[in-house]
């Protein structure tokens, strides 16, 4: 289905358009579709920038949930996000003409950004650090349920009189109202986070939630409050450098690194839309038709596999609910760039024989590309689907979590927008040879994820501030740091774990915590520099 958002961040899918329905093509302008149904795009810079533009409205939404959530509250921003959704739907499911429709994505695409700045930061908020994977994977899950779904519908509507008037397209995306009207009412039933509501002084409604979140144990709810608070405190000496602006260069945030933070989710983001997201998103769940044709396979039956690839698509998540929390976010990384490569080659060249092949040696081929397809898609959503949206919410400041993870899905709308504006030109002149392209993106990707981004596996929200203590980019500094300030001085994460910001925005950090100090004497009123 194009333009399908397959963020985690929504918990719902903003359903789009298809850019093979008839109807569709000719309203917007930039193609026909033959009597058998097969869609031909004259003008294929337009069909791109109808669905980036999307991404525009995302970029700016994403930045401004960061600031809603970090000033207002984690749930009111998602109520926000979930009305501007519905307003950008109802103009996407009445549109005239590209002009309209281009104006209506930037709305719907805002809504998005919001939810996608959000819920990540909610997730994490209220998980514990040993289950943060598990956790957000679970959100992929149901999240590509919902895109599973989307298709489904899509696919219904193409059978009503053959497809070819505008209830086949507009029926899919006003049916997304439904879900956001669904999340806007019930979004004001969940809890708050607890730990914006320690952030704004409201220590005594987090100590409660903290309570009926971690059940029975209050003893560990109200030792995690004091953790939360004391963070808060510490974190404030550095909060009036921490615009957006100053984030992006680190200004005035000294060993908290902030700049190089905020890069790293940016290009984590930009990178995944061209390992995998290209491939696996944009060219197979969006533009997956035009592979499953040049593989072979008739238009007839393109429709039914493209919905049986998004339901393993769904399924092949749940690999990562068991896995991202036991080898870590770094080695997921690894063997997913490792699987989505060897499978984009493979799928270029079986599509290639298979364009150039008659009788059985073309079927064969075909079905092989097709398979290459699938597995290019299962590795995706036990891989690279989920860390990219996880690892910004964990490893920026409580102060400015919110807006740090916004950073990210500036990352994500600038990698989808451009990539998808691309692809439609790609494939329309080097058809399955893009493929390739993809394929080298992967193998680039795995060098790039060794030098420069930290693991987070298993290390709480405190301690990635001593993780990125280190001035050098480069991870095996970070981690050799880390481990330097580990053996110079133990209580240093004991202290982040007890909830401290050891690297304050001078560099230094003094430990403030009295529970701390009477199990450690030897460190009262001791200065952590770093």
């Amino acid at each position: 289905m194009a333009g399908v958002n397959n963020s985690s961040s929504k918990g719902i899918c903003f359903c789009d358009f298809s850019a093979d329905e008839a109807d569709y093509i000719s309203l917007m302008g930039f193609g026909y579709s033959k009597p058998d149904g097969t869609p031909v795009i004259e003008d294929p810079l337009l069909q791109g920038g109808i669905t980036s533009i999307y991404y525009v409205g995302t970029l700016v939404g994403a930045l401004a949930g960061g600031w809603l959530g970090d000033k207002h509250g984690r749930i009111k921003a998602i109520a926000v996000g979930a009305l501007w959704g519905v307003f950008g739907a109802c103009l996407q499911g009445s549109a005239q003409n590209h002009v309209w429709m281009i104006l209506a994505r930037l709305i719907n695409g805002f809504g998005t950004g919001i939810l996608n700045a959000i819920v990540p930061v909610y997730a994490t908020e209220t998980a514990e650090h040993t289950s943060r994977g598990q956790f957000v994977a679970i959100e992929f899950t149901l999240n590509i349920f919902g895109v599973v779904l989307a298709y489904w519908i899509e696919f219904g509507t193409s059978k009503y009189m053959g497809g070819n008037t505008a209830f086949t397209w507009r029926f899919p995306i006003l049916f997304q109202v439904i879900l956001l009207l669904m999340l806007l009412v019930i979004c004001f039933a969940f809890p708050e986070s607890p730990r914006y509501l320690t952030k704004v002084g409201r220590g005594d409604e987090a100590r409660y939630i903290l309570g009926r979140l971690r059940g029975e144990d209050n003893d560990k709810a109200e030792a995690e409050y004091q953790d939360i608070r004391n963070v808060v405190t510490m974190e404030r000496q550095s909060a009036q450098a921490q615009s957006y602006w100053k984030m992006l260069f680190g200004i005035g945030s000294g060993k908290l690194h902030t700049g190089r933070r905020v890069q790293l989710v940016i290009w984590l983001q930009i990178i995944q839309e061209w390992v995998a997201n290209a491939s696996g998103i944009a060219a197979v769940t969006l533009y997956s038709p035009s592979v499953f044709r040049l593989a072979g396979i008739s238009n007839d039956q393109v429709g039914w596999i493209t919905g049986i690839n998004q339901i393993t698509y769904c399924l092949s998540t749940l690999i990562c609910v068991f896995t991202l929390d036991k080898i870590g976010r770094r080695w997921t990384l690894y063997w997913g760039a490792v699987g989505q490569g060897i499978a984009m080659c493979l799928a270029g060249g079986l599509s290639k024989l298979a364009d150039e092949s008659t009788g059985d040696l073309k079927t064969h081929a075909g079905g092989a590309a097709v398979a290459m397809i699938f597995l290019f898609t299962c590795i995706f959503g036990a891989t690279w689907l989920t860390v990219p949206w996880l690892y910004p919410a964990e490893i920026f400041p409580l102060e400015v979590r919110a807006r740090g993870n916004a950073w990210g899905v500036v990352g994500w709308s600038i990698g989808n927008g451009w990539v998808i504006l691309l692809c439609p030109i790609m494939f329309n002149n080097i058809q399955y040879y893009a493929l390739f392209i993809f394929a080298a993106c992967n193998a680039l990707a795995i060098p790039i994820v060794w030098a420069l981004y930290p693991e987070s596996n298993q290390r709480t929200l405190e301690e990635m501030n001593l993780v990125f203590a280190a001035d050098s980019p480069w991870n095996w500094e970070a981690e050799k740091n880390y481990k330097r300030m580990v053996e110079e001085n133990p209580g240093l994460v004991r202290a982040a774990r007890r909830g401290d910001n050891v690297v304050a925005n001078t560099g230094v950090g003094v430990h403030r915590d009295s529970k701390f100090d009477q199990a450690d004497p030897e460190h009262v009123e001791k200065e952590y520099r770093v």
